[in-house]
């Protein structure tokens, strides 16, 4: 596109000087040059026309000076427009005050077109610079924007809700759930779900890497555990079957560590299966003992396809509570590189709670104290339900 110039002056032989001058770069479409004949003029046509580059200003004119001109242009705020200044050569004192202003140069009379030339060539630079870092700057402002609506969508996925079982099933659990992305989005997820009259679906899960792509891929995962496990009441083939389809549709060879298991609301029996993730906590109300459940030594998913998993099985007696938790808890890093770890997470399991919310609050105050400021490097995605 066209370099567009602005000169502003009462002396119309400039007009014929500069277009002559200039020509080659006019004909070339290089150069777009357009005239004012003093200050008033000027600023209407920079209001008319606000996509001037260059400001090619007299500094003593009738009506509105250069000076003042000059002033009406810094009030525009528009870094990528350039003002070069033409006085007298002994006007020293008004060239000043106009370099002061925000001047970007300035040239005297007899002008030198070649060093005008010169001149106007340096401006170019850096108003192509200025336009590039505003462009830069409006793209970044476009994908937070963009990243802020795929938080929002992203939040809206993760069940907010209890299923809708039968009060008299209902009043048998309670749960309570949160993920906080390290990120404007994360690759953490949980789920939980009605299978049928008296069974409650848990997941829990931890994508491969982080940001977007690990969102998408976690929107995926989670989309598909859940149509499967609506159908299909085997914690193992539910997960060898959302592996297949995993696997085969995978990019950039992500994965997805994952936790799933099958509470019978009527009898406490919990049947799991666990692709690599972090062995949930149990905590036993009777002796306030804390365990891990034992792991079924299955992959994650998308890693593999063709493998089968395995399937075990554990009772909640009525009071006890499982913590199901990603890595992003344990892997939380102090400012002395210090981890969170299990056995402190352990510990805090063991301390009385009086629901599944405030173990999770809990637990967060503790991380937050614990970090004290340090930059959160992992999603961090807690889930706990108890057994009444």
């Amino acid at each position: 596109m066209a370099l567009k110039i602005l000169s502003v002056d009462d002396e119309v032989d400039l007009e014929i000087l500069l277009t002559q001058y200039f020509r080659r770069k006019i004909k070339k479409g290089e150069y777009e040059f357009s005239f004012a004949h003093n200050g008033v003029e000027a600023l209407r046509m920079l209001l008319e026309h606000p996509d001037f580059d260059i400001i090619l200003s007299d500094i003593n004119m009738p009506e509105m000076d250069g000076l003042t001109l000059l002033s009406k242009i810094n009030e525009m705020r528009n870094p990528a427009l350039k003002c070069i200044m033409v006085s007298a050569y002994g006007d020293m004192d008004n060239i000043r005050s106009a370099m002061n202003q925000g001047a970007f140069d300035f040239t005297t009379k007899p002008i030198d077109l070649g060093d005008l030339e010169r001149t106007i060539e340096k401006a170019a630079e850096q108003i192509a610079f200025v336009k590039k870092a505003q462009e830069e700057h409006s793209q970044l402002t476009s994908i937070q924007n963009d990243l802020h609506v795929a938080q929002e969508i992203q939040e809206t996925i993760l069940p907010k809700e209890l299923p809708a079982f039968p009060d008299e099933i209902r009043r048998r659990f309670d749960l309570a759930a949160g993920m906080k992305a390290a990120k404007y989005v994360g690759g953490d997820f949980y789920d939980y779900f009605k299978i049928d009259g008296t069974c409650l679906g848990i997941v829990i899960g931890d994508v491969s890497g982080k940001g977007v792509p690990a969102a998408i891929f976690m929107a995926i995962s989670r989309t598909i555990l859940r149509t499967i496990a609506l159908s299909c009441p085997s914690c193992a083939d539910c997960l060898r079957q959302a592996n297949e389809i995993l696997s085969n549709d995978s990019v950039e060879d992500m994965f997805v560590t994952v936790f799933y298991g099958i509470l019978d609301l009527s009898t406490g029996h919990l049947k799991y299966s666990n692709a690599g993730h972090n062995p949930p906590i149990v905590i036993r109300r009777a002796d306030s003992s804390v365990t891990t459940l034992e792991p079924t030594g299955d992959i994650a998913l998308g890693a593999v396809p063709g493998i089968t998993y395995s399937e075990k099985e554990t009772v909640l007696a009525p009071g006890d509570s499982l913590l199901l938790y990603t890595d992003g808890v344990t892997e939380a890093m102090n400012s002395a590189g210090e981890l969170f770890g299990t056995t402190r997470l352990q510990n805090l399991c063991s301390s009385p709670a009086d629901s599944p919310q405030a173990l999770i609050d809990n637990i967060s105050a503790s991380l937050a104290a614990f970090t004290a400021g340090t930059p959160q490097s992992d999603d961090i995605t807690l889930l706990a339900v108890s057994y009444r």
